[in-house]
């Protein structure tokens, strides 16, 4: 991973993994040890990443659904910033910081404003200085007779914004790469999904007793399957699938479902719900899973498509936005119900999160010491390659190379006879 992918770290700042600590996890998977377990708990690591990787890489926020209209805003929590997105009267998205430019003022308090809405334009409530929905100042009393006081140059501090397949992106580092840089060959590894005209159908958000590295490398693996998920199991082995080769800051691959299931959902049938347009036959069978760095996860279905945001709260606790994505056309039918993988993914969800929280309890033991990855953990080590090339900071991204077959026959096999 390069030090675009991840964002420039601050000049001469101390990072909080020695070379030697990072040097076993960056072997080949074959070889390498899981990251050293503080990672998962120090509040110096987690005030780290938030300043070198939340606070200068893309992130996801939301769906442009959810700001269509002129005068529509969400108000989003970056890392430990609060940014506004608005879309003004001309159509265009901006973003902005949610400090007013004189005293510093918040704009807008989640508690008082909600994360969502409709607003003409912007005025602090403390002095009552007004700003356009494009973040020109409008109105700021009693600065007439100012000397050298020009509006244009106190309108609201700008946050880089760009948009890929319906999803809204913001970076806070003023200097960031544009997003088609961080996206690199994920467009194009999945292009055949409509993921752009999908509208959203449901959200649940989720509070994880876990640090956010966690539960990216639980979305990575199958491994833990058979035993945690045995709905999920029944519908997609754990041992069929391939991964994926990537060009940039993600890592994915796709599962198989069985022969008599249409989908993930509580029966594994899609109940009426047409494939996604364009998808193709081989895809009808197959979901795909792939997280973008640092904390956007993906799931492709045939028939729809879920998406989790992980949000970190502390070295303790993550924040998870999930959300089920459906065709319009779809969802407009008299007969739409997504229930079935709604009630089939929360399920699957909680018993991640459950899990999660045990291996979050059981890293701060101090007769934990990083363990070493099974060959079904490579999509793991992946992940941990991104965060270990993030906290090396040395400008070389670790080659991955992934392994095609989750899980070789040969293993396979062995695995069979010891169980039985």
């Amino acid at each position: 991973m390069n030090g675009d992918m991840h964002g420039r770290g601050t000049a001469g700042a101390s990072w909080p993994l020695s070379a030697a600590e990072l040097a076993a996890t960056r072997r080949p998977v074959d070889s390498a040890r899981l990251l050293p377990p503080r990672v998962f708990h120090d509040p110096q690591i987690f005030d780290f990443e938030l300043r070198n990787w939340f606070g200068r890489t893309w992130l996801c926020v939301a769906r442009e659904e959810e700001v269509a209209d002129p005068g529509s805003y969400i108000l989003a929590s970056v890392g430990d910033e609060s940014v506004i997105v608005a879309r003004d009267r001309s159509g265009r998205l901006n973003a902005f910081s949610n400090v007013c430019s004189h005293r510093g003022s918040t704009l807008l308090d989640p508690a008082a404003d909600g994360t969502a809405g409709h607003l003409v334009r912007f005025q602090c409530p403390y002095h009552a200085w007004t700003y356009e929905l494009d973040g020109s100042l409008r109105r700021a009393p009693h600065t007439e007779r100012l000397l050298d006081f020009d509006r244009a140059d106190n309108g609201l501090m700008p946050v880089a914004l760009d948009t890929w397949a319906g999803f809204v992106f913001l970076n806070l580092d003023p200097g960031a790469g544009g997003l088609s840089g961080h996206l690199a060959d994920l467009p194009a590894a999945i292009a055949d999904y409509p993921i752009g005209s999908l509208r959203r159908a449901r959200r649940i958000e989720y509070e994880v007793g876990a640090n956010w590295k966690v539960i990216g490398e639980n979305y990575s693996e199958c491994y833990h399957c058979p035993g945690v998920h045995p709905q999920l199991n029944r519908l997609s082995p754990y041992d069929r699938g391939r991964n994926l080769e990537a060009d940039g800051p993600w890592a994915g691959g796709w599962m198989e479902l069985v022969d008599d299931a249409d989908t993930m959902s509580v029966d594994g049938h899609a109940h009426g719900r047409p494939p996604l347009a364009g998808i193709g036959p081989d895809n009808l069978r197959r979901v795909y899973y792939v997280v973008l760095w640092p904390n956007l996860l993906l799931s492709l279905h045939p028939d729809y498509v879920m998406t989790h945001q992980v949000w970190p709260l502390d070295a303790e606790r993550s924040r998870v936005v999930c959300e089920w994505l459906f065709e319009p056309e779809t969802m407009a039918r008299a007969d739409f119900e997504p229930s079935d993988a709604i009630d089939f993914w929360d399920l699957t969800n909680r018993q991640d999160w459950a899990v999660c929280e045990r291996q979050q309890v059981g890293t701060r033991s101090r007769a934990y010491r990083a363990g070493r990855y099974s060959l079904m953990e490579d999509m793991v080590h992946a992940f941990d390659l991104m965060i270990a090339d993030g906290y090396a900071a040395d400008g070389s991204r670790t080659r991955f190379r992934p392994r095609h077959d989750k899980w070789p026959a040969r293993e396979r096999r062995k695995a069979v006879r010891q169980s039985g």
